[in-house]
């Protein structure tokens, strides 16, 4: 076994997990900082006894995330979020929390540190999570020069917020909404794919390089929605929306959210983020320079909506005479 320690910030998340299984794969001990730590108990049985650990850390307390980072080789920082809640904004974790994390490891001498941004991330953009994601890479490097980022497109997966949200939304209602016309592009990543490039970074040692992490092939927005359809084998409307109507719905998508354990189905800020192509620039490498072969969505996103059809597995095997 590998006698390196990775702290990886965000581990109990939809991507952070999978990493995990990845790090602990190559044979890193893993430990994982939550901020309720009894949450994540599931993640110990991805290792080996003692392989993962988990610590009590938030990242709006500084000692808390430089007790995670004592005595750590590398880091990992995942932590991200969707929509804003509470105290849980754009600008303090994309922000303030990769500055906190940058400076513990700089004064902790930690150079291998990956950064997961996204593509699309800007500065200049109008949306704030957008703007913030860039913001995040501008703090991380300025403590870690040798941080590398990572920025995929879409990530798909079992339990994503893209496929298994517009699946669930085709259960319940007859039409799928078009946002701007449908016409935006995407490069989906399996989020297995966006794992192993994190652990091929920490395994080499990161070197101050960016990384897009693009999906294999170019889908517009309509296209995933006709895709989502054909999978789970329902009929239903593909409504265009208007960017200007798109707004308002994004504005009650953030009223309904503000509700408890509710997740809203769209925000103003990402209309603004679907206003712009998600795909590769071309500025930077990709998977291959990761020695990576990315999968594609009709490769595995079928085997998890399954249960989205209307005899689930047995989907196929239904003999049209046997419901009659």
């Amino acid at each position: 076994m590998h006698n390196g320690l990775v702290t990886v910030f965000g581990g109990s998340g939809f991507v952070g997990r999978q990493v995990v299984r990845a790090l602990v794969r190559d044979g890193w001990r893993v430990r994982v900082p939550m901020r309720r730590p009894h949450l994540g108990q599931d993640l110990r049985v991805f290792g080996m006894v003692g392989q993962v650990q988990l610590v009590q850390a938030n990242l709006r307390f500084p000692r808390s995330v430089e007790a995670a980072l004592d005595g750590a080789d590398a880091c990992v920082n995942l932590v991200a979020l969707l929509h804003e809640s509470g105290r849980q904004t754009f600008d303090a974790l994309h922000v303030n929390g990769a500055d906190t994390i940058a400076k513990a490891c700089a004064a902790r001498g930690i150079t291998n540190l990956a950064h997961i941004s996204a593509i699309g991330a800007n500065s200049a953009a109008k949306s704030d999570y957008s703007r913030t994601k860039a913001e995040g890479e501008v703090r991380i490097r300025a403590h870690v020069p040798t941080a590398t980022i990572l920025r995929p497109s879409i990530i798909f997966g079992e339990g994503d917020s893209f496929f298994t949200r517009f699946a669930s939304l085709a259960l319940k209602s007859p039409a799928l909404p078009l946002i701007g016309g449908g016409e935006t592009r995407f490069q989906p990543v399996f989020v297995g794919d966006v794992a192993d490039a994190v652990a091929a970074v920490i395994q080499r040692g990161a070197m101050g390089e960016t990384y897009e992490l693009a999906g294999p092939q170019t889908y517009s927005f309509a296209e995933l929605m006709r895709f989502v359809l054909d999978t789970i084998d329902r009929r239903r409307f593909l409504v265009p929306v208007p960017w200007f109507a798109a707004g308002p719905m994004g504005f009650a998508g953030e009223v309904s959210g503000a509700l408890p354990f509710v997740e809203p189905f769209l925000t103003r800020n990402q209309v603004e983020d679907l206003k712009v192509d998600n795909i590769a620039s071309g500025d930077h490498p990709g998977f291959e320079a990761l020695g990576i072969t990315p999968d594609t969505i009709e490769a595995i996103v079928p085997d998890y909506l399954e249960r989205f059809r209307k005899y689930g597995q047995f989907h196929d095997m239904r003999s049209p005479k046997a419901y009659r």
